[in-house]
């Protein structure tokens, strides 16, 4: 076991002491602030502080009512007697527009928002919305009040119970295709960095030096884990990244404050993702023993890397129908589990069954794929110089079938 940590401490210090780790591990931070920073600018920039005008008509409005608890007040609210006056004052550049509320309101519900070139922003017309509210419920109880200005909370919800959207779960909707997205980073990042590390110490015959105190299930397995804790590190940098995104970005928009964390989907997400990464890595080491030259092995796993990214072309029928026969075959097969479940998470109940037999096979060819890479490289050293075939990887795994 020790040296199987210590192979796993070499290439996680030699992985992150890369340049292209450093560079590809900051890029993705880096984006994040320029976006968050151009977004807030945006706001900032849109945020207009002068008071919103109204004019009621209908008689319904009192500027003594003021919603008891809808958020914090953003601009001021000016009553005017009349349209002229009010439009008197949007030209003068003393409001940034007003509401007129027709003496049929009551009855027609139509409001009118006047303005010159940009409209109130969605903060300011929902503050006014709450002032309507406030005032039509004045001559109620308190918490009936309170409720006519939160108005309801929508959750759409299938017959089957299966299919559940509301308001403040967008999240759950977006982050298994973030992770879904890291992930296929993870394979096309550190997957590469595996193939290339046993593709070179096997051509300079380093890899013939460790096996004498190795035995290639350590040699395979420490490597697995020290790349594992490489892209760990990797995603961390990044999921820290969004999450203070996220904080920033509430300051300024509202649907991020009333978002939710899935922790749900987290679990999912990690439960999947660890033998996921040891499939991929068990594989890479396997291509990287049995080719010569780096060029072919990275022909081959572009190949391979193909069947972790299927769930993506079936992304229409994801939407569509989450419990179709196609995806579920998908959940079930192992390269396509991870990206399949956890898109179908957001969207559905997925059968407990259907996870639990996924993982199983999941977690087992993962297992069997650091074995068979063992086998595979074993009999790439003994062949130094010389690409193994299908039929030489079949010689050197069949003991397995026995």
């Amino acid at each position: 076991m020790r040296e199987l940590w210590l192979v796993a401490k070499h290439e996680y210090l030699r992985m992150v002491r890369r340049r292209a780790f450093l560079l590809g591990t900051l890029a993705m931070p880096l984006l994040i602030i320029v976006i968050t920073a151009i977004s807030v600018t945006i706001a900032i920039g849109k945020r207009d502080d002068r008071p919103l005008g109204y004019v009621d008509q209908a008689g319904v409005l009192s500027a003594a009512v003021q919603p008891a608890s809808s958020g914090e007040r953003v601009v001021e609210l000016r009553a005017f007697a009349d349209t002229q006056a009010a439009e008197g004052a949007l030209q003068a550049g003393q409001i940034q527009g007003y509401y007129v509320l027709p003496a049929d309101y009551m009855q027609s519900g139509q409001v009118h928002l006047y303005y010159w070139e940009n409209a109130p922003t969605d903060a300011v017309q929902q503050q006014f919305d709450h002032f309507i509210r406030a005032n039509l419920a004045a001559g109620l109880p308190p918490d009936v009040q309170q409720r006519a200005i939160e108005g309801s909370s929508v959750t759409i919800r299938s017959a089957d119970g299966k299919r559940e959207i509301n308001n403040q779960n967008w999240i759950a909707l977006v982050l298994p295709f973030v992770a879904s997205f890291f992930f296929v980073m993870a394979v096309m990042t550190s997957g590469g960095y595996l193939l290339q590390a046993v593709t070179t110490e096997k051509e300079n015959r380093t890899m013939e030096v460790m096996i004498t105190s190795l035995t290639p299930e350590q040699l395979v397995s420490g490597k697995a884990a020290g790349l594992m804790a490489v892209s760990l590190t990797q995603i961390g940098i990044w999921t820290l990244a969004v999450v203070i995104g996220l904080i920033v970005g509430a300051q300024y928009f509202a649907p991020l404050r009333q978002a939710e964390v899935p922790w749900g989907m987290l679990g999912i997400a990690v439960l999947y993702f660890l033998p996921s990464y040891v499939l991929v890595a068990g594989i890479m080491v396997a291509i990287g023993s049995a080719v010569t030259e780096i060029q072919q092995g990275q022909q081959i796993a572009g190949l391979i890397n193909l069947l972790f990214f299927v769930p993506f072309f079936f992304l229409a029928l994801v939407i569509a129908n989450p419990d179709s026969p196609v995806l579920v075959a998908l959940s079930l097969f192992p390269t396509t589990a991870f990206m399949t479940i956890t898109m179908r998470w957001s969207l559905a109940v997925v059968p407990l069954w259907q996870m639990a037999v996924s993982w199983i096979l999941l977690v087992a060819s993962a297992a069997g794929s650091l074995w068979v890479s063992a086998r595979v490289l074993r009999a790439g050293m003994l062949r130094y110089g010389q690409r193994l075939n299908l039929r030489g990887v079949w010689r050197a795994v069949r003991p397995l079938t026995r």
